[in-house]
This record gives C-alpha cells, structure tokens and sequence, in this order.
C-alpha cells in the first residue's frame, strides 16, 4: 500500500471518529431531566406546548393543585407537555419519596446546575409557565391553578397563535 493510500486512510478514520464523537456529545446534552431519567432538549419541543409548574410541599396550594395537575397530566391536548419542578433542590432520594408521598403522578424535573428552563425561577407559588412552540414563556399563572382553567388558557393561546 503506498503512502498517498495510507494517508488517506488515516485522514478518513480521522474524520469517522471526530465525526462519532461529536453526535455521541450531542446525544449526551439537554437542556433538563426528570426523575425518571428521561432527558429534554428544548430544541426538540419545538412545536410543543409545555406547561411548567413550580411548586414545594411545604405549599399548601401547590398541594391542593396536584390532583388537577395529575388529571391534567392524563388528558393532555396534543403537542402538549406538562412538568412539576420542585422549587427547593433535593436529592433524587427525597423527589421520588416526594413524589411517591403526595401522589405526582407527571413528570418532575430534576434541579441540577445545568437545568436549562425558559423562566426564572418564580417569586412565590405555586406559579404555573406555558412556554409555547416557540420556546418562549407566553403565560404565567401565580396561585393555583386548576386542570380546567389551563386547559381554557392553552385552548386561547393556541388560538390567538
């Protein structure tokens, strides 16, 4: 084999490795996770609603709220994504005892340093986001909320949009 050959196969392995590299970086980003290890990346919601909930157990209306939330969660309209986050970090231990304890029943996110979310955190609660297809906060509900009520509020905004 000469070397122009040879050259050119390194050259090629080069390029096949730098190349899986990178898609196997990219597989390992997200922007957030939940507490069943599944990952999100808000590129690929796009066209999706997503509806956002902060809430904490020492919230006594964010604890009246999550039977709504729950039901809301099994009757989603389509494009539609629902999360709780809890306003304190906590470690996966004390969220899946959370969770098991007071009955969540939808996805939680789990807060870690990287957790990208398109809102700050909120000032008091519970406090409710609808980020819409574009990736941007378009509602926000402070107080309790209801599944009937953000299923009215989606229905508008899908509408106005």
């Amino acid at each position: 084999m000469n070397t122009f050959v040879k050259g050119i196969s390194v050259a090629l392995l080069l390029v096949v490795s730098a190349a899986a590299g990178f898609f196997a970086y990219q597989s390992t980003q997200y922007d957030f996770k939940t507490l069943d290890n599944s990952t999100y990346r808000w590129a690929d919601l796009d066209d999706s609603w997503v509806i956002v909930n902060y809430f904490a157990p020492w919230c006594a209306p964010c604890l009246r709220e999550m039977p709504e939330l729950n039901a809301l969660s099994q009757q989603l309209p389509a494009n539609t994504h629902l999360f709780a986050i809890n306003y304190d970090a906590q470690t996966l231990e004390q969220m899946q005892e959370m969770k098991t304890r007071f009955s969540i029943e939808l996805p939680l996110i789990v807060s870690e340093p990287n957790t990208q979310l398109p809102m700050e955190k909120p000032p008091y609660l519970p406090a409710t986001f609808i980020i819409g297809p574009s990736g941007k906060v378009v509602d926000t509900v402070l107080g309790e909320v209801s599944a009937g009520m953000l299923k009215e509020r989606l229905a508008k905004l899908k509408n106005a949009s």
